[in-house]
């Protein structure tokens, strides 16, 4: 299998943004132990600080999947239930 490229959008509600930073700050860590993570880059938007972009790569996309499957990202989703707006993920894979 080859590689994954995502990139995810996630907006916090305004009032909500500093517990969503946290809460995708704590992301970084479990996520990047796990089998096939390449990277796994947070960036927050220049000007809309309520705008947050995950840039990641992974070895393929079933190792992606068991990411999204994992105990650290359901207590994500329960500690940041109604607090964000919108998360648009992207799949891609690399073509140079």
């Amino acid at each position: 299998m080859k590689q994954l490229t995502i990139t995810a959008t996630i907006i916090a509600k305004p009032e909500k943004r500093e517990l969503v930073k946290q809460a995708l700050l704590k992301l970084i860590p479990p996520t990047l132990k796990e089998e096939g993570c390449l990277n796994y880059d947070l960036h927050e938007d220049n000007t809309d600080t309520n705008r947050f972009f995950f840039y990641e790569n992974w070895a393929n996309r079933e190792l992606w999947l068991n990411h999204n499957a994992s105990a650290h990202i359901a207590a994500h989703r329960k500690a940041t239930e109604g607090a964000v707006l919108e998360v648009i993920i992207h799949e891609m894979s690399p073509i140079s």
